[in-house]
């Protein structure tokens, strides 16, 4: 007689703790009402963590309710640049996460005010309370770097060591899933541009991430799988530049677009006037940002500080990319891939 038990996979210690105590162990999230976090959002109360969404607007988080069980997904107020605030939406977490960030500045949400400043009020409220401290950063963080995105992601980090020197640090690249903001608004660019531009020649180098391997990732380390006191850099399985993720995205929605390349000189100029719209297609630190690579550094990859050190295989982007670039090919000439 077969013994079914023993057939079984062993699940994890953090995974018999959920089971054992059902939503009755908290996480505090901030900023998890965007892009990635809705994705850790989604990954941490599949396992059974009691979620707490730390955001300046919580009337606008109610999307992330259905992510959950009735009453496990909890939209609080908290503005990082009120210190009360944050802390008041850390108490009683065992693990506080944070994911606020800007891709530009725009009034008083500076990457100072954000990145540093911000992150430091997360840190000091994850060790007022006795927390873990999981914080979001970018490829490209840099107290070198001449640009201010790059330096104040770097400051950001230092302050969550300097709070909490057991604090896992997420460093993703480019990161790509059915709401990014790469691959969307280019191909929403293509729809009524003829002309593509190639900042820099479109030579830069990108490693892009699928956001569900973004938050699985968080959701070990939630699970006490990442080392603490370690940074960890997050990048998908093909390195391409920006040129080739350009054809690759054309090629996807099958349209013909010409790339053309842009001096970084040239397209600073212009990007003079782009980031005085409310929403900037380009501002003079993204220009600096593209004079970088953005891949994950041999050392991370020796020390094991990647998604495969975590033990995750990375999803590659065709896998995902037709489920949902399809909305920009032409009216009519195809299928919803899930469809077809």
């Amino acid at each position: 007689m077969v013994d079914v038990a023993a057939e079984l996979p062993l699940e994890s210690e953090a995974e018999l703790e959920a089971r054992a105590a059902p939503m009755e162990r908290l996480v505090t999230i901030y900023g998890g009402s965007g892009f990635i976090g809705r994705h850790v959002v989604r990954a941490l109360a599949k396992r059974g963590w009691r979620v707490r969404v730390a955001v300046r607007r919580p009337d606008l988080a109610g999307h992330l309710q259905p992510l959950g069980a009735v009453g496990q997904i909890n939209p609080v107020q908290a503005n990082l640049r009120y210190p009360a605030s944050v802390l008041r939406a850390a108490e009683g977490a065992e693990v506080v996460i944070n994911l606020v960030g800007v891709l530009h500045e725009s009034g008083r949400q500076s990457f100072e005010a954000v990145h540093a400043f911000g992150a430091k009020q997360v840190a000091l409220a994850a060790r007022e309370v006795g927390a873990r401290l999981i914080h979001g950063s970018a490829i490209g963080a840099n107290a070198e770097s001449t640009a201010f995105y790059g330096k104040s992601k770097a400051a950001g980090e230092a302050a969550a060591f300097e709070a909490v020197p057991e604090a896992v640090i997420m460093r993703p690249s480019i990161v790509f899933g059915p709401e990014d903001d790469f691959f969307n608004r280019f191909a929403s660019m293509s729809r009524l541009s003829p002309v593509l531009p190639l900042i820099g020649g479109g030579e830069t180098r990108f490693q892009p991430v699928f956001v569900g391997d973004v938050a699985e990732a968080y959701a070990r380390a939630v699970d006490n799988l990442a080392r603490p006191g370690t940074v960890y850099e997050l990048g998908g399985p093909e390195i391409l530049s920006f040129k080739q993720l350009m054809e690759l995205m054309l090629a996807e929605i099958d349209r013909k677009r010409l790339l053309v390349p842009v001096p970084s000189a040239v397209a600073a100029f212009k990007a003079r006037f782009l980031e005085l719209l409310p929403n900037p297609l380009l501002t003079r630190d993204q220009v600096r940002m593209l004079g970088y690579d953005n891949v994950v550094s041999e050392a991370a990859k020796a020390e094991g500080r990647t998604l495969e050190g975590l033990g995750i295989k990375p999803t590659a982007l065709g896998a995902i990319l037709p489920s949902y670039l399809w909305r920009y090919r032409k009216a009519g000439q195809f299928t919803r891939p899930e469809a077809a």
